[in-house]
């Protein structure tokens, strides 16, 4: 096996390996520390002396040694194991010959690094560092901040986390709305980044993907899991096409619809018109759905317009957000009229999760230039301009209000 499979599987391996691990014994930072140490001693040993038989349970086999290496250390090490047999009864175990099919804790560590007491950026940062597997220096790249910064981060919200109730697994899945979330977000920065010269960042996109495949995996009867993995699958297809060869920003009615990906959107139909068709309908679903719809469109003017405001107007009601407002105006104007779309933006200005952001400048500005208020969009386009993070989203408002000039 070549030093790049090894590395992809040992990428793989991992977050199973920590969530046994997390999962038996609550310490995140002593699980974490003793599967590095696994990971390394497998990229040493493994390209020479071959792959084990079960090369989790051997990961497994030497992390827990490394765990009970270091509690042999410390005055605690009875009380520890007491409450090892406790908490786990059955046997670590897991020799390399083990032949019991492995459960994978992917979930397990999902489900504990999005605790409620973290803020969004922080469960994002554990995850891609836990789950994901990424370096910290990787995640820091991502965001565009120094390493040390993301690595006191990811410091401080393991700290949270013990000081509220440790690493324990909560019940059941309660906190499956937020890992959803997360991956969501993550999915999105990936997807259009919220700044630099780049407008996309496909190492989080491509992430999330695999993350909520694994999840799927896990739930496979869920409707909102399988209704994000549609969505992403669905969203990332247009990705080739977003982007000229200069790298600049084109719009989904100008994209060259070749060059989807449609493979992934008919898997991700399929994803969609099955959790439809089976499970209670929510708002990841929905927004699948609509995505469904543009992707189904071999132009952009056979878009069924009318059926995304339906959509639109359904997942208003059950998941109102001020950027589903935005969206839903953009599908009024497009299947009636725009003013009415216009008229749909009114009471978002005063609304402070978005008033400021700058899309609501920029949708304004398409609507307004459909009407032909050509003053009004050149005016929205350039605050727009102003008030975006993302270099080629600038770039494209800019060319648009030059356009009006």
């Amino acid at each position: 096996m070549t030093g790049t499979r090894i590395e992809d599987l040992l990428r793989e391996l991992a977050p199973q390996v920590l969530g046994v691990l997390v999962r038996r014994h609550g310490q995140f930072d002593a699980c974490e520390d003793a599967v590095q140490e696994a990971l390394l001693a497998a990229s040493t040993q493994w390209p020479g002396d071959g792959l084990p038989d079960n090369p989790r349970a051997w990961l497994l086999t030497v992390a827990t040694r490394r765990l009970t290496d270091e509690w042999r250390s410390e005055s605690a090490r009875r009380r520890r194991e007491a409450e090892l047999a406790v908490l786990d009864p059955e046997p670590v175990g897991a020799g390399p010959g083990e032949a019991a099919a492995p459960v994978d804790d992917s979930l397990t560590l999902l489900l504990l690094c999005c605790h409620p007491a973290l803020s969004p950026p922080s469960q994002i940062a554990l995850t891609l560092r836990a789950v994901g597997g990424l370096t910290t220096a990787e995640i820091a790249h991502a965001f565009f901040v120094p390493e040390a910064t993301m690595a006191q981060r990811i410091s401080r919200a393991k700290k949270s986390i013990k000081q509220a109730d440790g690493f324990h697994l909560p019940a059941g899945t309660e906190r499956l709305p937020e890992v959803l979330h997360v991956l969501y977000l993550i999915f999105n920065e990936g997807y259009t980044a919220s700044s630099g010269a780049d407008l996309h960042r496909p190492e989080l996109a491509t992430e999330a993907i695999r993350l909520t495949r694994k999840l799927r995996a896990a739930l496979p009867e869920d409707g909102e899991v399988t209704g994000l993995l549609a969505l992403m699958l669905l969203t990332d297809a247009r990705r080739a096409a977003r982007t000229g060869a200069d790298g600049s920003l084109v719009p989904l009615a100008d994209q060259d619809r070749a060059r989807w990906d449609h493979a992934q959107i008919a898997e991700g139909v399929a994803l969609i018109s099955g959790a439809l068709a089976t499970a209670a309908v929510g708002p990841y679903q929905l927004q699948a759905a609509i995505a469904a719809v543009h992707a189904e469109a071999a132009r952009d003017e056979d878009t069924d317009w009318a059926q995304i405001v339906v959509l639109y107007g359904v997942l208003e009601t059950i998941a109102p957000n001020p950027m589903v407002t935005l969206n839903h105006a953009v599908a009024v104007a497009k299947a009636q009229d725009p003013a009415a779309g216009l008229a749909l933006l009114e009471p978002l200005e005063k609304d402070e999760r978005v008033s400021r952001h700058h899309r609501l400048h920029a949708v304004r500005g398409y609507l307004q230039e459909l009407i032909g208020d050509r003053a009004g969009a050149l005016a929205s386009y350039l605050e727009a301009a102003r008030r975006t993070t993302s270099l080629p989203e600038r770039a494209y408002l800019e060319r648009k209000a030059a356009a009006l000039r």
